[in-house]
């Protein structure tokens, strides 16, 4: 039998333990809020949260592209066309 058509069957076959026993991520049931934040519990008065492993780096490249970003954008030559107009027209203005 050719993978063209045993395809159709093995996809029906596995179509039944993909979805899990049924419903959708927003059936009841399916999750118990907490009332947390992304369900960490807080830390107890007085400590502050240990960060995680990822975010002093990813906080660091974040704040580094936008820095840079805010100084490129500001020191960027201005290329409008008004600009370029005005240019000419002041070097015409000198040629006369």
């Amino acid at each position: 039998m050719s993978l063209l058509r045993r395809l159709p069957l093995v996809a029906r076959r596995c179509g039944k333990t993909r979805g899990g026993g049924g419903g959708s991520f927003f059936a009841e049931g399916k999750h118990d809020p907490s009332g947390n934040l992304f369900g960490e519990t807080p830390p107890p008065a007085g400590q502050s949260r240990k960060w995680e492993s990822w975010e002093a780096p990813w906080y660091f490249t974040f704040g580094a592209a936008t820095a840079m970003l805010a100084i490129g954008l500001s020191a960027r030559p201005d290329s409008s066309l008004s600009a370029w107009a005005d240019r000419k027209a002041a070097e015409n203005l000198a040629q006369q």
